[in-house]
């Protein structure tokens, strides 16, 4: 993750140090940064304390975000725990708390795309696919990426019409390996679950994997019956044309190509090869 310029690092770990006192914990090791500096978790005891920037008028929207995922995903979908939850404002910033059991099994990547194998074993195949299967039968409240940026991002990024009709389901939102622990899995940062694309999640699994074929195979076959169907093929454009946009704006430049040819397997049209990154955020 890109690491924060020095203001944003005083403020937010002044930040985290506040919400460690309120929150009655002591926090050992060294900072795990977000994109920027925009959150900033360390070990607080036996938990986890993770502190997000935010703006100073964002409100907790209920059944979203990760007391959201807390309250309404099954309890079977292996993740972290909420233990305690603190919001405020200070010097025109806002901040939101989440204090979460501490993980001990690392991610399997530190940064969203993989290349290398990480070989894991069948177990944690089956344990994903059943964790995205019981994830979709929660009720989601959020739409994650919304309508009107597919209907843009469609033609700009994939060089197709954005389909007419959306099937969704209940996700994660931002499936990729960083977000995902080894050997034993659980999935970490529910900031964007909410109803997604059908086939959004191993779609955007999958184009994270297009660098290590033999783990987007894996993919494809145990998420077959999602990707192959219409709707899934959907899901998974969605997932593609979202990088895209991040390979757009620097982000990715190595899966420039196999995401192009992804997508064009998928659609029979080669994408434009240099699309213009901003149409407007996606979530």
């Amino acid at each position: 993750m890109q690491s924060p310029d020095e203001p944003t690092r005083i403020r937010m770990e002044a930040a985290h140090a506040t919400a460690a006192a309120h929150l009655e914990v002591t926090c050992t090791g060294s900072p795990v940064w977000g994109f920027a500096g925009s959150t900033i978790g360390r070990r607080a005891n036996t938990h986890w304390l993770r502190v997000a920037s935010t703006s100073p008028t964002s409100t907790r929207k209920q059944g979203c975000g990760i007391a959201g995922a807390d309250a309404l995903v099954p309890k079977d979908v292996p993740r972290p725990r909420l233990h305690g939850i603190l919001d405020w404002t200070q010097d025109g910033h806002g901040y939101q708390a989440d204090l979460l059991d501490h993980v001990t099994n690392p991610v399997v990547s530190s940064r969203p795309d993989l290349t290398t194998d990480p070989g894991l074993d069948d177990f944690w195949w089956h344990s994903l696919r059943s964790a995205t299967e019981s994830l979709a039968t929660a009720k989601g409240v959020r739409t994650t990426v919304r309508d009107t940026w597919i209907e843009r991002a469609f033609p700009q990024f994939l060089g197709v019409r954005a389909p007419e009709a959306i099937e969704r389901a209940t996700g994660h939102g931002d499936l990729h390996w960083a977000n995902l622990t080894g050997p034993t899995l659980a999935i970490i940062d529910w900031e964007r679950w909410g109803l997604v694309p059908v086939g959004f999640d191993p779609g955007m699994l999958h184009a994270n994997s297009l660098l290590v074929p033999a783990v987007a195979a894996r993919i494809r076959h145990e998420f077959a019956a999602v990707l192959d169907s219409p709707s899934g093929r959907v899901g998974e454009l969605t997932a593609i044309a979202e990088m895209l946009q991040a390979v757009a704006r620097g982000w990715y430049p190595e899966l420039a190509s196999p995401l192009a040819e992804r997508a064009h397997e998928l659609t029979g049209v080669a994408p434009p090869r240099e699309a213009a990154p901003e149409i407007f955020s996606c979530r």
